[in-house]
């Protein structure tokens, strides 16, 4: 098993579609989503850091200006990230989603 580190940008239009006061209902509920996936797929999540809403620096389409960040640290074999990206990618909840080799946590030091 190896660890991997998921950054996730979440699609604010479909978690957000009455564009209500700020309040993001679905956020919730496309990060369970997206752990309960990860979760079938044999993965064993570590943590789930869920960040702000960020305006993209590049703004390729107008119905797109912004993002939810969510960072997911996992445990998983090697062959399951293609099956696991290509998934995200046919999500309507996912922005992008993008996959790295974490690395390993550091062990504290010694006194």
């Amino acid at each position: 098993m190896k660890r991997y580190e998921a950054l996730f940008i979440l699609n604010p239009a479909v978690l957000n579609p009455a564009g209500k006061d700020g309040k993001d209902d679905g956020l919730k509920d496309a990060i369970d989503k997206i752990s309960a996936e990860i979760a079938d797929a044999g993965g064993k999540i570590e943590t789930v850091q869920k960040m702000d809403k960020k305006p993209f620096a590049r703004v390729a389409d107008k119905k797109h200006t912004a993002g939810y960040y969510v960072n997911i640290i996992f445990e998983s074999k090697p062959e399951t990230v293609p099956t696991l990206r290509s998934h995200f990618t046919l999500n309507e909840d996912v922005f992008r989603v993008l996959f790295t080799v974490a690395p390993e946590p550091k062990a504290e030091a010694a006194k």
